[in-house]
């Protein structure tokens, strides 16, 4: 394992490669552009590590590894609840790869053989999103706890709770819900929602049908897990081909 020694204010990255000389390079590349760095050369290592320090602000994650490949690592920790924004990075440049990997979660998918300002153009374009959506999505009275109606929001550790059973979500779900419900009872147009998940100006897959793809995905997951919580939930409305709003429980 490689980290850097002198701690950033850019923000820390940790890098997921099994090729020594291309991770040692990058994460060289990193720490000159002013970021910390932590890099493994295989995936659980990579995660054991995140499961006891989870302070890395972004992963770069390689797509073809052996043992775990880049997809294992990813839905490992997601289930693990570890919901850093991942890059993949791989010299697979096929659309089914690319879409995949954002349906599996991740936020970005970069070739290999790109620059490395590439790379941290997209790297300083999702850390800015994510810092500016934390921001938007705090609550402006200074109060942890939002309610509205059976549904109970805490922004400082991002849980939801719908008549008073925990909701599971992620915190990219958490940001989605949040969203939703600060604009319910009006659509909110699956672009919208696309920019809390990935930034502004992210597209994936073939234009409008990735990112509607992806958008789909991610509500179709909110509401199982809300109505794990209560079968009859039912908050998250569809507005075919433009998004979703949520309704306010006397509109039910």
């Amino acid at each position: 394992m490689h980290q850097a020694e002198v701690e950033s204010s850019r923000g820390r990255i940790l890098v997921i490669d099994d090729d020594d000389l291309f991770r040692e390079s990058l994460s060289t590349n990193l720490t000159d552009a002013g970021f910390s760095t932590d890099a493994f050369g295989e995936g659980l290592t990579a995660i054991r590590h995140l499961e006891q320090k989870s302070d890395a602000d972004l992963v770069l994650l390689d797509w073809k590894m052996p043992g775990m490949n880049g997809i294992e690592v990813l839905q490992k920790m997601r289930a693990e609840k570890i919901d850093i924004p991942v890059i993949f990075l791989t010299v697979l440049g096929a659309q089914i790869y690319e879409e995949a990997g954002l349906l599996g979660g991740a936020v970005d998918f970069v070739e290999k053989s790109r620059s490395f300002s590439i790379l941290l153009r997209r790297i300083e374009l999702i850390l800015n999103g994510q810092k500016a959506r934390r921001q938007q999505l705090a609550p402006q009275d200074g109060d942890d706890l939002i309610r509205h109606g059976s549904l109970a929001l805490r922004y400082a550790s991002r849980r939801a709770l719908w008549k008073g059973a925990d909701v599971n979500l992620t915190l990219t779900e958490f940001n989605i819900v949040a969203y939703l419900t600060e604009r319910r009872g009006r659509d909110v147009s699956y672009r919208e929602i696309y920019d809390i998940v990935r930034g502004e100006g992210f597209m994936a897959g073939d234009g409008d049908i990735g990112y509607r793809t992806n958008v789909r995905a991610f509500i179709k997951r909110i509401r199982q897990k809300f109505k794990d919580a209560d079968p009859d939930f039912s908050q998250i409305e569809n507005y075919p081909g433009f998004g979703y709003r949520w309704l306010d429980e006397v509109e039910r």
